[in-house]
């Protein structure tokens, strides 16, 4: 007993992976490592903790999910530790998310924690950066998510396996073998759940775990401490190569929301291409954390595709990325930015255009012309009643400083718009009469003058 708690109580104290006098939420699911983890945070031993456990049943396995959710409610109130349980069919948010289930229930209980834990620590009074969430990964965890990453092809990232803080969650069972934790559970007299579903070889988890893993100890009797320090090394050059990747990510690659990342081609091509690799892969995963499971030569793909104009290729979790003139683009398939919602501009005032922002009119001294594609000076006088809507069939306006007139069509091919945005670009009109693209340029029509009286300042402030 005194085995595992002091390899626990080691990798606590190497990383610092649990704060004193601060909110902890376990993620217990009942089974032995889970089960462990929670009596080791109740006892004590590892430090003074304001404890409280989540459980999660994704409501996939009748009432075998009902009995383990019973048997940690149980436990929680035998030990005297805080219990919260959740229920979440994972089987139709997978599917309505395009997710397998494994992915859905991972993200499910991840933003369930991540839930819990502000609630604590609004409770308590404490800034949003304290407190962690414990998960129960062990070494033999560490050691089937290496060969399983090394079987799909996975860069040295990957491979270094799973981490022992990463962001808010914290795994302190992470040097500890799953044959010590069950011998502790066993000394302590303590049962746990099983889980049936781990001993079907058909998983490509439990293939590894009940297959490969017999078979490179039968080679190697003493390849989990081997391997242990080789995932130490890959982790240490990992952290290195991480962070240079991150800050070229910063300059180099920039994310709207949920919906679409987009690469400097140019800048990323010069890069070595280790860390081109990496910049792609961290910058994606933070904006789609579907994407989690993307191989090496996804990635390789996409460094490959830098210098293609024409690149296109689909990626797991419902991604598609493609060249867009000197960008690379990463979206979801199918994913169109909305149109444009009509609306009324108030002078002064401000238009709301649902997802595509907002433009504000304001009144200005004639004398201030100065103005960015986002924001442009008119002459408040040669407009009368202001409206703003989307591009449509055959527009055309005489842009400021042309003698002719010109297709919107063709003044968003030479601003280099994507087509598949266009219908998010604002245009404002005045009646039938177009006075701005925003985004693009003003009407020569609507120019301010030596003569002019009244200026009108408009401004689109994108999503």
């Amino acid at each position: 007993m005194n085995s595992l708690v002091d390899t626990v109580r080691a990798t606590v104290d190497r990383h610092r992976l649990l704060p004193e006098l601060e909110p902890v939420v376990a993620m217990v699911s009942g089974g032995a490592d889970s089960t462990a983890l929670l009596r080791l945070l109740a006892s004590g031993q590892l430090g003074e903790l304001q404890l409280s456990v989540l459980h999660v049943n994704h409501l996939l396995r009748g009432e075998d999910a009902d009995a383990d959710e019973a048997f940690v409610e149980s436990l929680c109130s035998e030990l005297g530790v805080a219990y919260r349980g959740v229920r979440v069919d994972v089987g139709v948010w997978a599917s309505a998310e395009g997710l397998n289930l494994e992915d859905a229930g991972r993200q499910v209980r991840y933003r369930i924690a991540g839930e819990e834990l502000d609630a604590r620590l609004a409770a308590a009074g404490l800034p949003p950066d304290a407190g962690v969430i414990c998960t129960a990964h062990t070494l033999d965890d560490r050691i089937e998510t290496f060969f399983m990453r090394a079987l799909s092809g996975s860069g040295t990232g990957a491979l270094a396996s799973i981490k022992y803080r990463r962001d808010r969650i914290a795994r302190p069972l992470l040097d500890a073998e799953r044959a010590a934790i069950t011998a502790y559970l066993r000394e302590l007299g303590q049962a746990w759940r099983e889980d049936v579903t781990n001993e079907d070889t058909e998983r490509y988890r439990a293939a590894v775990r009940h297959g490969l893993i017999p078979a490179a100890e039968q080679v190697n009797p003493a390849f989990r401490p081997v391997l242990r320090r080789t995932l130490a090394v890959l982790a240490d050059d990992d952290e290195v190569l991480a962070g240079l990747a991150a800050a070229h990510a910063r300059t180099l690659a920039s994310a709207s929301s949920d919906r679409s990342v987009e690469f400097d081609r140019a800048g990323l091509a010069r890069l070595p291409r280790a860390l081109a690799r990496r910049a792609i892969r961290q910058t994606i995963v933070e904006a789609f954390p579907s994407a989690s499971r993307l191989e090496s030569l996804h990635i390789d793909s996409i460094v490959d595709g830098l210098g293609d104009d024409h690149y296109a290729r689909d990626l797991p979790g419902g991604l598609r990325a493609f060249g867009e003139y000197d960008k690379l683009v990463v979206l979801r398939t199918g994913e169109r930015p909305p149109a444009v919602a009509p609306s009324l501009l108030p002078v002064p005032g401000e238009a709301d255009l649902g997802d595509a922002g907002t433009i504000l009119a304001e009144s200005v001294e004639p004398g201030d012309v100065s103005g960015t594609p986002d924001s442009v000076v008119i002459d408040a006088d040669s407009v009368s009643f202001l409206t703003v809507d989307g591009v449509r069939e055959g527009d055309r306006m005489r842009p400021l400083g042309l003698a002719g007139s010109r297709k919107l069509s063709d003044m968003l091919t030479d601003a280099k718009v994507p087509r598949r945005l266009r219908r998010a670009m604002p245009v404002v009109r005045d009646g039938e009469s177009i006075v701005w693209l925003a985004g693009v340029r003003m009407s020569e029509r609507n120019r301010v003058t030596p003569s002019t009286r009244r200026a009108l300042r408009l401004t689109w402030k994108r999503d």
